[in-house]
């Protein structure tokens, strides 16, 4: 999967053991799925799985790793891979754009993703199949790019990795669970909550400044196709001026969140979260312990997180010199579980024997 800001990879044993500790658990609404990342796991582990984004590329992960069942794309999505890994490249907007104007990729890929992306449109293929291949593309010019893994801007010399060949992969598909066909939906987050039902409903929201599509508004562009206007030194997108998040605003989070929440159909609900959120701890579970007419309980694991890469390496002037220190590297995750009374003794011991195992820390309940 691509390198994303936020990913839950090493969060996952916690998220889908808290999944399992709702008794009689069989299906997950994800609200904002990213990647796609938690949604995949959960599949894998038996799950029904309702993921949902308002962002195209997201869309993409969404339909390749939640929705398509192996054994119904895999073998013609391979033939296809291989046909488009042989396409030389044809350069035009998509390589002007991301790989002359600005460096996000080398011209020699840049390239190479045009014309295969140009060959994926002109197949008009099933949306799930043409998902499939998206994402292929999507990940094989992400482990040629050339950036720290955020798209806001790009290295100053070249990557090496940015010096190799692009490569077409089959994305990691997985079998249809039993529990049911797994869904992929494209709503706002809010339109998503009151349409979609599922025992369980995970919510992973930004929960500060940093905006997904400015993050990644290089794959918005390659999943849509749409030769946007850009501006700036990255070539973004013009309508990340104008498709602004609720949940990136300090002044709006707290209500968008509370709203979310009250439209959740579902049974338990879990909140992944950072102390580094415009939400304050005790906000959030004030929010949570609200649920069903004020009667939740809820549970909440800790676990230490590396801030993102661009802390790490520090404060920098334009002119690319070091000006500051950062104040710290890690943060906490902190991944809320909410359910309603009747659940919650089996809950307790469930979670128990999570923190125990994973060494996460169980905070007091509430």
């Amino acid at each position: 999967m691509i390198k994303y800001l936020g990913s839950k990879r090493t969060l996952l044993p916690w998220i889908t053991g808290l999944v399992r500790a709702v008794p009689h658990a069989r299906s997950v609404v994800d609200l904002f799925s990213g990647t796609a990342r938690v949604g995949h796991a959960l599949k894998q582990q038996g799950f029904r799985v309702l993921a949902n984004d308002h962002n195209a590329y997201a869309l993409a992960n969404a339909r390749c790793y939640v929705e398509a069942d192996r054994e119904r794309v895999a073998a013609d999505a391979t033939v296809l891979l291989a046909e488009l890994q042989q396409l030389p490249g044809r350069a035009g907007w998509f390589t002007e754009t991301y790989c002359v104007r600005s460096r996000f990729i080398q011209p020699h890929n840049g390239a190479r993703i045009e014309a295969i992306r140009e060959a994926i449109a002109a197949k008009a293929l099933d949306p799930v199949l043409e998902a499939v291949l998206l994402v292929s593309l999507m990940e094989a010019a992400d482990r040629v790019d050339s950036t720290t893994g955020v798209q806001m801007a790009y290295l100053k010399k070249w990557a090496p990795r940015s010096y190799r060949d692009l490569e077409l992969r089959l994305p990691e598909l997985v079998q249809r669970p039993g529990a049911g066909r797994c869904e992929a939906h494209g709503m706002d987050a809010l339109e998503a909550a009151s349409q979609l039902e599922a025992d369980v409903a995970y919510l992973d929201p930004p929960y500060n400044q940093h905006s997904y599509l400015r993050n990644y508004h290089v794959w918005e562009s390659l999943v849509r196709w749409d030769r946007p206007e850009v501006f700036g030194i990255a070539c973004k997108r013009t309508d990340c001026r104008e498709r602004n998040s609720p949940f990136n605003s300090r002044v709006r989070i707290a209500p968008a969140l509370q709203e979310l929440l009250q439209r959740v159909r579902s049974r338990a609900v879990i909140v992944s979260f950072s102390n580094e959120g415009w939400v304050s701890r005790d906000q959030l579970l004030a929010m949570l312990g609200g649920l069903w007419g004020g009667s939740a309980r809820v549970f909440t694991l800790e676990h230490d997180y590396p801030r993102y890469v661009g802390a790490r390496i520090g404060i920098h002037n334009p002119r690319g010199e070091r000006v500051g220190t950062v104040g710290h590297l890690t943060n906490k995750e902190l991944i809320h579980l909410a359910v309603q009374p009747g659940d919650a003794e089996a809950v307790a011991h469930g979670v128990e024997q999570l923190s125990a195992g994973t060494g996460a820390s169980l905070a007091p309940q509430a």
